[in-house]
């Protein structure tokens, strides 16, 4: 399968998804979650990810640099709110990542590196993700409390599979696991990572709270990470379509309704957009620097008169 036709492939899966639930459940619960939006959410979600941000970017200066790459902070916060919402308007999700990979490759004159420091700050992110939510599955009551036994046996085994594959069959990240080992990166990453998943916890709350979902933070925590595990699914439209399927699913099977489901994941998703609102700043002066010329330097001036004498 050709690289186009599996980027439609995602996009179409993410698009079927809102038009079942479209059909199962009408427009009502996206308009809900929508209209329930006030100013106190709104500027709790965006106080939230300003946070939530800087963990981000913080986490990726550290991975950069342990592959050998200077990155400012400041540099990397404004290349990851122009990420966000990339991710949170374009097709697949991704390619807000995928081009400020690029982008800080062309800076530092080495693409490739620079994509795995975006690829490896990621893979971090995720895998730290999955973890807690294995571990909050294990203990609080879920729709998926009976498998979590199985599940967890099967996470296991693919993660020992991926680093066998990792240290046998591609060189190239083994070295990358090795300079991030020796850079002292990995705590650093772990906790950064770990701080970014309680934002995004955070902004799931407000968004619940705001659609009016009945449910205490203890009940609704399980539920979270398991919407948040769906939004790592690569088939999606701008990050829509899993994440609301699965909170339908999630709330209906604990007793709240796949309506509630599907409300507060669009107030979650509207949330995301708006708080991702400072990458335009962030696109605006970079356009604006790409149309002003550079000032050429100055010829020094010359007193021919003196020359000559």
């Amino acid at each position: 399968m050709s690289a186009r036709t599996w980027w439609w492939v995602r996009l179409l899966v993410g698009a079927a998804v809102l038009v079942l639930l479209v059909a199962r459940l009408g427009t009502g619960p996206f308009v809900d979650g929508v209209r329930a939006l006030d100013g106190w959410a709104i500027g709790a979600a965006f106080a939230v990810t300003v946070a939530t941000t800087v963990c981000g970017a913080w986490r990726w200066r550290l991975v950069a640099g342990g592959l050998g790459l200077d990155l400012p902070l400041g540099t990397a916060v404004a290349a990851s709110y122009r990420a966000q919402l990339l991710n949170s308007t374009l097709p697949g999700g991704v390619l807000g990542d995928v081009h400020r990979g690029v982008r800080h490759g062309r800076e530092v004159r080495a693409t490739g590196r620079a994509l795995r420091a975006v690829a490896w700050e990621r893979v971090a992110g995720q895998v730290t993700q999955a973890a807690l939510a294995v571990a909050v599955l294990l203990v609080l009551p879920s729709p998926v409390r009976s498998s979590m036994p199985g599940v967890v046996l099967v996470a296991v085994a693919a993660a020992v599979t991926g680093l066998l594959v990792v240290r046998i069959a591609v060189p190239v990240l083994r070295a990358d696991l090795r300079a991030l080992a020796a850079h002292g990166s990995l705590p650093g990453v772990v906790v950064l990572s770990g701080l970014a998943v309680v934002g995004h916890l955070g902004v799931f709350w407000v968004a619940a709270r705001t659609a009016g979902v009945p449910v205490s933070p203890d009940r609704l925590l399980p539920l979270a990470l398991l919407v948040l595990l769906a939004m790592a699914v690569p088939a999606n439209v701008a990050g829509w379509g899993p994440r609301e399927g699965v909170a339908a699913w999630a709330f209906a099977a604990a007793g709240l309704g796949a309506s509630a489901g599907v409300a507060t994941a669009v107030a979650y998703g509207v949330l995301v957009l708006v708080a991702s609102l400072p990458g335009v700043a962030v696109l605006v002066v970079e356009a604006l620097h790409r149309r002003t010329p550079d000032r050429p330097a100055e010829e020094p001036v010359v007193d021919l008169e003196a020359a000559r004498g």
